[in-house]
Protein backbone atom coordinates (compact mmCIF):
# COMPACT_ATOMS: atom_id res chain seq x y z
CA UNK A 1 0.00 0.00 0.00
CA UNK A 2 1.55 3.28 -1.06
CA UNK A 3 1.34 6.29 1.21
CA UNK A 4 0.47 9.35 -0.83
CA UNK A 5 2.02 12.76 -0.28
CA UNK A 6 -1.24 14.25 0.98
CA UNK A 7 -1.52 11.42 3.51
CA UNK A 8 1.85 12.35 4.95
CA UNK A 9 0.74 15.95 5.29
CA UNK A 10 -2.59 15.42 7.02
CA UNK A 11 -3.19 13.38 10.18
CA UNK A 12 -6.64 12.21 9.14
CA UNK A 13 -5.52 9.55 6.65
CA UNK A 14 -7.43 6.32 7.10
CA UNK A 15 -4.80 3.61 7.59
CA UNK A 16 -4.44 1.01 10.30
CA UNK A 17 -1.60 1.01 12.80
CA UNK A 18 -0.06 -2.03 11.10
CA UNK A 19 -0.28 -0.42 7.66
CA UNK A 20 1.28 2.76 9.01
CA UNK A 21 4.14 0.85 10.61
CA UNK A 22 4.77 -1.15 7.45
CA UNK A 23 4.63 1.74 5.01
CA UNK A 24 6.09 4.58 7.07
CA UNK A 25 9.12 6.21 5.47
CA UNK A 26 12.31 6.30 7.51
CA UNK A 27 11.55 9.78 8.80
CA UNK A 28 8.27 8.44 10.19
CA UNK A 29 5.94 10.99 8.58
CA UNK A 30 2.74 8.97 8.98
CA UNK A 31 -0.17 9.81 11.29
CA UNK A 32 -2.66 7.07 12.13
CA UNK A 33 -6.15 8.03 13.33
CA UNK A 34 -5.17 7.11 16.89
CA UNK A 35 -2.02 9.22 16.68
CA UNK A 36 -4.04 12.14 15.32
CA UNK A 37 -6.46 11.91 18.25
CA UNK A 38 -3.57 11.67 20.70
CA UNK A 39 -2.03 14.80 19.18
CA UNK A 40 -5.39 16.54 19.50
CA UNK A 41 -5.56 15.65 23.20
CA UNK A 42 -2.03 17.01 23.73
CA UNK A 43 -3.00 20.17 21.82
CA UNK A 44 -6.11 20.81 23.89
CA UNK A 45 -4.35 20.03 27.17
CA UNK A 46 -1.47 22.36 26.31
CA UNK A 47 -3.90 25.09 25.34
CA UNK A 48 -5.73 24.67 28.64
CA UNK A 49 -2.45 25.24 30.52
CA UNK A 50 -2.05 28.64 28.88
CA UNK A 51 -5.74 29.55 29.13
CA UNK A 52 -5.85 28.62 32.82
CA UNK A 53 -2.77 30.74 33.50
CA UNK A 54 -4.49 33.67 31.79
CA UNK A 55 -7.72 33.26 33.74
CA UNK A 56 -5.98 32.77 37.09
CA UNK A 57 -3.86 35.88 36.59
CA UNK A 58 -6.89 37.81 35.38
CA UNK A 59 -9.30 36.95 38.18
CA UNK A 60 -7.01 35.87 41.01
CA UNK A 61 -8.42 32.39 41.66
CA UNK A 62 -6.05 31.79 44.58
CA UNK A 63 -3.85 29.30 42.79
CA UNK A 64 -0.76 30.98 41.33
CA UNK A 65 -2.47 34.35 41.86
CA UNK A 66 -3.86 35.25 45.28
CA UNK A 67 -7.45 36.38 45.68
CA UNK A 68 -7.73 40.13 45.15
CA UNK A 69 -4.40 40.24 43.28
CA UNK A 70 -5.79 39.50 39.83
CA UNK A 71 -5.25 41.80 36.89
CA UNK A 72 -8.91 42.79 37.02
CA UNK A 73 -8.37 43.92 40.63
CA UNK A 74 -5.45 46.14 39.70
CA UNK A 75 -2.69 43.59 40.24
CA UNK A 76 0.14 43.06 37.79
CA UNK A 77 0.58 39.63 36.17
CA UNK A 78 4.28 40.30 35.52
CA UNK A 79 5.59 42.42 38.39
CA UNK A 80 5.98 39.69 40.98
CA UNK A 81 7.78 37.28 38.68
CA UNK A 82 9.97 39.67 36.70
CA UNK A 83 10.95 41.88 39.64
CA UNK A 84 12.29 38.78 41.40
CA UNK A 85 14.47 37.55 38.54
CA UNK A 86 17.78 36.83 40.26
CA UNK A 87 19.90 34.99 37.73
CA UNK A 88 21.19 35.47 34.21
CA UNK A 89 22.52 38.37 32.15
CA UNK A 90 19.06 39.93 31.61
CA UNK A 91 18.20 40.59 35.26
CA UNK A 92 18.24 44.37 34.96
CA UNK A 93 16.16 44.26 31.78
CA UNK A 94 13.46 42.12 33.38
CA UNK A 95 13.46 44.30 36.50
CA UNK A 96 12.94 47.36 34.33
CA UNK A 97 9.96 46.00 32.42
CA UNK A 98 8.35 44.29 35.43
CA UNK A 99 4.83 45.58 36.00
CA UNK A 100 4.86 47.95 33.02
CA UNK A 101 1.46 48.33 31.41
CA UNK A 102 2.69 47.21 28.01
CA UNK A 103 4.46 44.22 29.55
CA UNK A 104 1.30 43.10 31.33
CA UNK A 105 -0.80 43.49 28.18
CA UNK A 106 1.65 41.63 25.95
CA UNK A 107 2.05 38.79 28.44
CA UNK A 108 -1.67 38.37 29.03
CA UNK A 109 -2.55 38.58 25.34
CA UNK A 110 0.12 35.98 24.64
CA UNK A 111 -1.35 33.59 27.21
CA UNK A 112 -4.88 34.15 25.91
CA UNK A 113 -3.90 33.85 22.27
CA UNK A 114 -1.90 30.67 22.80
CA UNK A 115 -4.68 29.12 24.85
CA UNK A 116 -7.45 29.86 22.37
CA UNK A 117 -5.40 28.92 19.30
CA UNK A 118 -4.30 25.59 20.73
CA UNK A 119 -7.71 24.61 22.07
CA UNK A 120 -9.47 25.49 18.82
CA UNK A 121 -6.67 24.21 16.59
CA UNK A 122 -6.26 27.32 14.44
CA UNK A 123 -3.16 29.29 13.44
CA UNK A 124 -0.86 26.65 14.90
CA UNK A 125 2.17 27.84 12.93
CA UNK A 126 1.89 31.36 14.33
CA UNK A 127 1.18 29.82 17.72
CA UNK A 128 4.36 27.76 17.53
CA UNK A 129 6.44 30.83 16.68
CA UNK A 130 4.84 33.08 19.28
CA UNK A 131 4.83 30.36 21.92
CA UNK A 132 8.50 29.58 21.33
CA UNK A 133 9.39 33.26 21.74
CA UNK A 134 7.39 33.47 24.98
CA UNK A 135 8.98 30.30 26.33
CA UNK A 136 12.45 31.59 25.40
CA UNK A 137 11.81 34.82 27.30
CA UNK A 138 10.55 32.95 30.35
CA UNK A 139 13.52 30.58 30.16
CA UNK A 140 15.86 33.57 30.09
CA UNK A 141 14.08 35.03 33.13
CA UNK A 142 14.57 31.84 35.13
CA UNK A 143 18.00 31.20 33.59
CA UNK A 144 18.34 27.51 34.50
CA UNK A 145 21.98 27.62 33.35
CA UNK A 146 22.91 29.28 36.65
CA UNK A 147 23.91 27.10 39.59
CA UNK A 148 23.63 30.04 41.97
CA UNK A 149 21.42 33.11 42.22
CA UNK A 150 22.82 36.62 42.34
CA UNK A 151 22.78 36.50 46.16
CA UNK A 152 24.81 33.28 46.21
CA UNK A 153 21.95 30.91 47.06
CA UNK A 154 21.60 27.68 45.04
CA UNK A 155 19.40 28.21 42.00
CA UNK A 156 17.65 24.86 42.36
CA UNK A 157 17.82 24.35 38.61
CA UNK A 158 16.93 20.75 37.80
CA UNK A 159 18.29 20.86 34.25
CA UNK A 160 20.38 23.67 32.73
CA UNK A 161 19.12 23.16 29.19
CA UNK A 162 15.99 21.04 28.75
CA UNK A 163 13.30 22.26 31.11
CA UNK A 164 9.53 22.69 30.80
CA UNK A 165 9.90 25.86 28.69
CA UNK A 166 11.91 23.90 26.15
CA UNK A 167 9.36 21.07 26.15
CA UNK A 168 6.37 23.41 25.71
CA UNK A 169 8.08 25.02 22.73
CA UNK A 170 8.81 21.64 21.15
CA UNK A 171 5.23 20.50 21.71
CA UNK A 172 3.81 23.59 20.00
CA UNK A 173 6.17 23.16 17.06
CA UNK A 174 5.25 19.48 16.75
CA UNK A 175 1.52 20.24 16.88
CA UNK A 176 1.94 22.73 14.06
CA UNK A 177 3.91 20.47 11.74
CA UNK A 178 1.51 17.52 12.13
CA UNK A 179 -1.60 19.66 11.52
CA UNK A 180 -2.95 18.74 14.95
CA UNK A 181 -5.78 21.23 14.56
CA UNK A 182 -7.45 19.08 11.91
CA UNK A 183 -8.63 16.53 14.47
CA UNK A 184 -11.14 17.72 17.08
CA UNK A 185 -10.38 21.28 16.07
CA UNK A 186 -11.11 23.98 13.53
CA UNK A 187 -7.90 23.53 11.56
CA UNK A 188 -9.55 22.52 8.29
CA UNK A 189 -12.10 25.34 8.49
CA UNK A 190 -9.33 27.81 9.28
CA UNK A 191 -7.28 26.60 6.30
CA UNK A 192 -10.23 27.23 3.93
CA UNK A 193 -10.49 30.91 4.85
CA UNK A 194 -9.35 32.76 1.69
CA UNK A 195 -6.64 34.94 3.24
CA UNK A 196 -5.27 31.95 5.18
CA UNK A 197 -5.34 29.80 2.06
CA UNK A 198 -3.37 32.45 0.18
CA UNK A 199 -0.89 32.93 3.01
CA UNK A 200 0.18 29.45 4.07
CA UNK A 201 2.29 30.57 7.04
CA UNK A 202 -0.98 31.56 8.74
CA UNK A 203 -2.05 27.91 8.99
Amino acid sequence: MAVHQEDRLHPSMQVTDVQAAQTAPRHGAVMTPIAAKAAAVVRIATGFIFLWAFLDKLFGWHYATATGKGWIDGGSPTKGFLSNVSAGPLQSFFHTIAGQTWTDWMFMLALLGLGIALITGVALRITAIGGTILMAMMWAAEWPLAQHLSNGDPSGSSNPLVDYHFLYALVMILLAVVYAGNTWGLGRIWAKIPFVHRTRWLL
